[in-house]
């Protein structure tokens, strides 16, 4: 044995170089952001739903949808939960990296 593999394949990436309008970048940004990934990541998951084309989202989100609305939350209702549970999840996090 010359070296010790686990088996699990290596993920291949490709590394390119595109120019976006300002607005596109900061909705990127925000995107990434928002969802607490990188932008590359915030891009793939944006390629990945288009790819789908309008109407074809993933049952998941399609319930998560309906889910949602059905809760009928006012946008500062649902921010200040957003902000209480990111701070509960922070908190009891082993990482203690700042964002």
């Amino acid at each position: 044995m010359l070296w010790p593999y686990n088996g699990d394949m290596a993920t291949m990436t490709i590394k390119s170089t595109y120019a976006l309008d300002i607005e596109t970048a900061r909705t990127l940004e925000d995107m990434a952001r928002r969802w607490g990934v990188s932008k590359s990541e915030a891009l793939r998951r944006a390629i990945r739903a288009a790819k789908l084309g309008p109407g074809e989202a993933p049952k998941a989100l399609t319930a998560l949808d309906a889910l949602q609305r059905s809760l009928r939350l006012e946008t500062q209702t649902a921010a200040r939960w957003e902000r209480r549970a990111r701070a509960e999840r922070r908190a009891t996090s082993i990482r203690r990296e700042s964002r």
